[in-house]
């Protein structure tokens, strides 16, 4: 593995939150393991872990924790091997791929079947890897993807599951008549007494329960009693245990009562078979929900076309769009989605980007623009060159970037994983003391009552629903972002947001369009316009700075070519053109450079207060003019300020511009707090001043200079029209370079963090107040003595209403309606509607 790389894993065997810890801990005693999470909800591994790691350790480590990694495999139907060698090279190429556990090549059918770790690797960089060893690849003709294949895994599960869920509950349906039906209609009991006799009955309840225990029930023994005996009992320990009382009980009341004190032989058959059927149908349930928390992922998968039209030889050819490589040319026609970024080589057309920029407009596309995946070509047909492929598209990295969000654990998430640890070891020591206390304290028939409430205690306490109040809320949250524009690149993003006292926005291309214009040029004595705009576009041509754009736009065509260039961050430029020395940039730089402004720095006072930008302009040290440069508010920004402060935030703004400017642009947008004339490593200290001043701060910027301010901010959040650098220091990113989107985030991090807290208390206060009641405290007073059969419809019911209740945030609304403001999920909604 690479250094710094994430490896994702897909776990099996977890059925409640100590299993989750358990397997998290033997990850992170690897040696070499830098963090490692594990969560329960989609059962994923997140491991970083340093470059001699190998993930046989890894996978080696959870095995022996009883949690083995989950493995997939795929054939790669294969072209141009011609002799053994052949099938060597592609073997070993294979195996070189990391999550790759065996690879089989076969000449004579030229196939190659490949065993890897599910989530560690895709079937189509397998093909990608191979087809460029040499050897063209593809996958298998009719083999499922990745997302179906997981889709068919959960179908699976849930059918299974389903199948379990019918033969216990046939099964059982007997039993729970006979035994339950004749305590509660004395008629019923007499029936069997006189028909069928109670030895008789309890035989056929023996065979009955035998069965469900033994076939449906099975999986809860071969997974519990071996967790027990490693010293790290599970949720199937405890059931394990509980069944197997109720049952090995009622096993010597029928065959040998006289093993028991007189009196005290009964049989609980009813409550062995119906805990089984009750665990099995809220599992059941509780796989069904969980597979609707990952919709999200679903929709954005399907956004990207399976096929495109690659042209070789002047053919279009229908090729899978794993076989696409980079420089590929491919035909798209209108109507069709784009399959892989690239750029447009012939033809012009517009093409619908709502999917990533959040603009509703098609934008026109001529040759030499970008094309991106998932994006849909308008009424014209286009021929591109792939550029990015496979895992490198930006509809992969914002997949990529969902995923390794939802599989994130919040700082709330420490104490559930503190109490987890020794909630199951704990519920077994209380089941234990109940039935002593029962056996030394209770009425007679004492044995039969303490074995009834130590039981209830094994089977009513459920650590699934702690294990569960987080992450399945998580998941839902994070994927309902991200239809709605906002992709958390860091999980724990989600709870340091909704802390947020101060929100803290950079001005250009953030509170601004970032497409500044020319407004005004006042030349000083001895200079003329012509002379210093050409001069000045000249210069500013070799920035990439949204004012210098605007700068060069001004100053037209056929501008000469600078003999030297030097940028100088946070002040302006420096550059030589024509054999003249040029600068353009703030007042400071002409400050530090020891150039006297004269009259133009009034001049420049004037424009700033009228919320204009002033650069100044210098040839040969001399100051030859004061250039305005104005750049239009976005139109969701007023809305998104008011948003702010009708949560109770207060807002700042930090900006290199003048600070006359700066204030006039506050004054006009109700901005609270102005760090004016900010260089990069002044934003950092301006940051530092508003959190010591108002508390928790989010940052919102968009450039590269807004990278160290992303940083340090608690939480920060970039534009996602800006550049690569500012969404890679930041913690959330908004698709489209709408400010709406931040007000978004905020309100899915408070409803977020409001459902973990409700899931939480419920969880919690579950089994606070019901582990009691199961031990049979209210009893003396008149309370009732829970059986275990209502133990375990409780228990089934806790983890469905955890997961029922963090499902409630895929209905949540935005809280501005940003009818600009369209995500990748969301379109892929929109589009199911469709279809």
């Amino acid at each position: 593995m690479s250094e710094n790389t994430a490896v994702s894993l897909q776990i099996t065997n977890l059925s409640c939150a100590g299993c989750a810890g358990r397997a998290e801990r033997a990850l992170a005693a690897v040696d070499g393991v830098k963090t490692a999470s594990v969560n329960l909800a989609n059962a994923t591994g997140q491991v970083e872990a340093a470059p001699e790691v190998e993930l046989v350790q890894l996978t080696d480590a959870l095995k022996s924790a009883g949690y083995p990694a989950a493995e997939s495999e795929v054939t790669l139907a294969l072209s141009g091997m011609s002799c053994a060698s052949c099938v060597g090279r592609v073997e070993r190429a294979l195996l070189a791929v990391p999550g790759v556990l065996e690879a089989r090549v076969n000449l004579a059918s030229e196939s190659a079947q490949v065993r890897f770790l599910t989530g560690a690797v895709r079937a189509a960089d397998l093909a990608r890897t191979v087809t460029e060893a040499g050897y063209p690849a593809r996958l298998s003709s009719g083999a499922p993807d990745e997302a179906e294949q997981a889709s068919q895994r959960k179908a699976d599960e849930i059918a299974a599951l389903g199948r379990q869920v019918l033969i216990a509950a046939v099964l059982t349906l007997p039993v729970f008549l006979i035994e339950m039906g004749s305590h509660m209609i004395p008629p019923l009991h007499h029936w069997v007494a006189a028909n069928i006799g109670m030895q008789n009955s309890y035989l056929l309840q023996f065979a009955l329960t035998t069965l469900v225990l033994a076939g449906p029930g099975r999986q809860f023994y071969t997974k519990g009693f071996p967790a027990l005996f490693r010293g790290a009992p599970d949720m199937n320990a405890l059931v394990a245990l509980g069944t197997s009382a109720a049952y090995g009980f009622s096993v010597i009341s029928t065959f040998a009562p006289g093993l028991l004190p007189a009196g005290t032989a009964n049989v609980y058959y009813e409550a062995a078979a119906v805990i089984v059927v009750l665990i099995l149908t809220g599992r059941y349930l509780e796989a069904r929900a969980k597979g609707r928390t990952g919709a999200a992922i679903r929709k954005l998968a399907g956004l990207q076309p399976k096929t495109a039209m690659v042209v070789a030889a002047g053919e279009a050819v229908e090729t899978p769009v794993e076989e696409i490589g980079a420089g590929d040319l491919i035909r798209v026609r209108p109507g069709e989605r784009i399959a892989v970024d690239g750029e447009i080589v012939s033809g012009s057309s517009y093409i619908d980007e709502s999917m990533i920029s959040g603009e509703p407009v098609p934008v026109a596309k001529a040759p030499g623009d970008e094309l991106t995946a998932g994006t849909i070509n308008g009424n014209s047909a286009l021929e591109f060159r792939a550029t990015r492929v496979g895992r490198d598209t930006v509809l992969a990295q914002i997949i990529r970037m969902v995923e390794q969000a939802q599989g994130a654990k919040l700082p709330v998430q420490g104490m559930v994983d503190r109490i987890t640890l020794w909630f199951v070891p704990a519920v077994i020591v209380v089941a234990a003391l109940t039935v002593l206390a029962w056996s030394l304290f209770g009425p007679a028939p004492s044995l039969p009552l303490a074995l009834v409430a130590g039981v209830s205690v094994l089977i009513i306490a459920c650590p699934c629903a702690m294990g569960l109040a987080t992450p399945t809320s998580i998941m839902v949250g994070i994927g309902r972002a991200a239809q709605m524009g906002v992709l958390f690149r860091k999980g724990d993003a989600l709870q340091r947001l909704q802390e947020v006292q101060v929100v803290a926005l950079d001005k250009t291309g953030t509170l601004t369009e970032g497409r500044p214009a020319l407004t005004a040029l006042i030349c000083a004595e001895g200079f003329t316009r012509e002379e210093v705009l050409r001069l000045a576009g000249a210069a500013e041509a070799q920035s990439e700075h949204p004012i210098a754009r605007a700068i060069t736009a001004a100053a037209g065509k056929g501008l000469p070519k600078p003999e030297a260039f030097e940028a100088i961050p946070g002040y302006g430029l420096r550059a030589q053109v024509e054999g003249r020395e040029v600068l353009v940039g703030a007042a400071r730089l002409m400050g530090r450079e020891g150039i006297s402004l004269d009259g133009l720095e009034a001049e420049g006072q004037r424009l700033a207060e009228r919320g204009e930008t002033p650069l100044y302009a210098a040839i040969n040290g001399q100051a030859a003019a004061v250039i305005a440069v104005a750049d239009p508010v976005k139109p969701g920004t007023p809305a998104a300020i008011k948003a702010f402060h009708d949560q109770g935030l207060k807002v700042a703004m930090i900006t290199g511009d003048a600070a006359a400017t700066a204030r006039a642009i506050a004054a006009r947008l109700g901005i609270d707090a102005v760090k004016a004339e900010c260089l990069p490593a002044d934003k950092v200290t301006a940051i530092a001043e508003l959190q010591q001043e108002h508390g928790t701060l989010a940052f919102v910027g968009d450039g590269i200079n807004d990278a160290p301010a992303l940083a340090s901010a608690d939480a920060g959040i970039a534009i996602g029209t800006g550049t690569d650098v500012a969404i890679e220091a930041a913690d959330v990113v908004l698709v489209s370079g709408d400010l709406r989107g931040v007000v978004n985030a905020l309100t899915v991090s408070r409803a977020t963090m409001r459902n973990i807290r409700q899931n939480l208390g419920w969880a919690f206060g579950y089994n606070v107040l019901l582990i009691p009641v199961a031990a049979g405290v209210l009893y003396p007073f008149g309370g009732p003595l829970l059986s275990p059969a209502l133990a375990a419809g409780a228990m089934a019911l806790s983890s469905v209403f955890v997961l029922s209740n963090a499902l409630r945030l895929r209905r949540l609304t935005p809280a501005i309606d940003e009818e600009q403001s369209v995500s990748p999920a969301k379109e892929a909604a929109k589009q199911e509607a469709r279809a």
